[in-house]
């Protein structure tokens, strides 16, 4: 799955790309087998293409496992150049010298002299004195102590580089200039420097952007928070809002406005303008960005969006339907109706699911709370007159009901719940009369003498 942090990272490096006249570039770091399927390569390449950074328009993807022999070569000259050593410490071994599981690598094996061997990791040789500085477009300039920083391992002890030496490598050889990451890596930082520096080349600019927290100023975490991007996807958030909404997690446009189009981001956007400090993923105010996202769009494309909901295309599930009960004029008919009541494309069938389904799918809390004594006169008198009538409109639908209703001292509201139940199957849902309509004469009179049946 992408993360939605490592998709506002992808946004922000892109768009700072744009402004910049640069190359976006996508690197797959593969190097650990055990997280690399080619599968969960091509769920990136459709988040990204989900979110407008579509194929063919960037660099890529590379593919960190085809640099190996790079990364070992940049390892030897470390090692030759008295950068870089072998050391055949086991972590216990460690432990037991330093009396503690926390304190970090002791310089046991700097002068040893060790050549690569069997379970022999390379270590890289931290200078004993002075301070590594971070430029940081958003941090401002982190320095880190050298002695600080313990001799880290470059290379495990089969030979192939770790994941800090590797990445360094591939930015040389690509020529990244820029570097735009989430927080979490910037401990990683003046490591990776001290190995741009020592391999005889000028560091990337840096910008390590804010780290996403959930409700509890948690780091968003895929064991515990929906962070998948492909998810909100597939619940039917639109691309737009989803990626207007995540440009809002650190930083924010112009005059007092959230909501922009995304050509206003394009041109608003200063990684220097980014908040350091942690965002917070809101998904309730997702929840209705899109609402409005959605609200916004022309009838005809709402119609689109809905369309794989409502006919079970691609991985979205299903609907409670047969394909061949879905009406789309019927659906278009009361598409309006349902664009001002959804927040989640998803959210679509729920609401008309009783247009398409040969009976209502009833809610028994509803069905309870709106049939009360009474309820199988009233809906018998409610049949007789909509059976009566010479034109089927919502209009005169609702005036008979209100009729009906005076007649036995209910305002509309009490009168129209349970004839809503009988239909629908529900207490709420897209206006009763409109729907009425669309459903027609005689399916709706059928919908009410099974509730009068049900009801004895």
């Amino acid at each position: 799955m992408f993360h939605v942090g490592g998709a506002r990272s992808a946004l922000q490096n892109w768009i700072y790309a744009k402004q910049h006249d640069g190359v976006f570039v996508l690197r797959i770091e593969d190097t650990d087998a055990a997280r690399n399927r080619p599968e969960w390569t091509e769920g990136i390449l459709d988040a990204l293409d989900w979110i407008g950074i579509e194929r063919g328009s960037y660099e890529g993807p590379y593919f960190q496992s085809a640099n190996a022999g790079e990364h070992r070569a940049a390892a030897e000259k470390l090692h030759s150049g008295g950068l870089a050593y072998y050391c055949d410490c086991t972590r216990e071994a460690v432990q037991a010298r330093t009396g503690s599981q926390y304190q970090g690598y002791d310089g046991f094996c700097r002068d040893r002299g060790l050549g690569p061997g069997e379970g022999r990791a390379l270590r890289f040789r931290t200078p004993d004195d002075g301070a590594t500085r971070v430029v940081d477009l958003i941090r401002g300039e982190p320095t880190f102590e050298n002695k600080l920083i313990e001799d880290f391992v470059i290379a495990r002890g089969d030979g192939s580089p770790v994941f800090l030496l590797a990445n360094v490598v591939d930015d040389m050889t690509m020529g990244i200039t820029h570097v735009i990451r989430a927080e979490e890596h910037l401990p990683n930082t003046p490591k990776q420097q001290l190995l741009w520096e020592a391999l005889g080349a000028r560091p990337p600019v840096w910008a390590h952007v804010p780290v996403v927290v959930n409700e509890k100023r948690q780091k968003l975490s895929k064991r515990r928070d929906k962070v998948a991007l492909e998810a909100y996807r597939d619940e039917g958030y639109l691309a737009d809002a989803m990626r207007n909404y995540l440009m809002l997690l650190g930083w924010a446009p112009s005059g007092d406005r959230e909501i922009v189009p995304w050509s206003v981001i394009e041109d608003e956007f200063r990684l220097e303008e980014v908040n350091p400090s942690s965002a917070f993923f809101d998904e309730k105010k997702l929840r209705a960005f899109n609402g409005d996202y959605i609200r916004a769009l022309p009838v005809e494309e709402f119609v689109a969006a809905c369309d794989p909901w409502l006919t079970g295309t691609a991985t979205i599930a299903a609907p409670p339907w047969r394909p061949e009960d879905f009406d789309p004029v019927a659906f278009a008919a009361v598409a309006p109706l349902a664009q001002t009541r959804i927040a989640v494309l998803s959210e679509i069938v729920a609401n008309v699911d009783f247009l398409f389904l040969p009976t209502p799918p009833v809610d028994e809390a509803a069905w309870a709370k709106a049939m009360k004594e009474g309820s199988a006169e009233l809906l018998g008198a409610t049949l007789a007159a909509f059976e009566a009538l010479p034109e089927w409109t919502a209009d005169a639908l609702k005036a008979t009901l209100e009729e009906v209703g005076a007649q036995r001292g209910l305002k509309l509201g009490k009168a129209q719940a349970p004839v809503r139940v009988a239909v629908t199957g529900r207490t709420v849902g897209l206006p009763l009369f409109e729907s009425l309509e669309v459903l027609g004469r005689e399916r709706t009179a059928t919908r009410i003498r099974d509730a009068i049946g049900r009801l004895g």
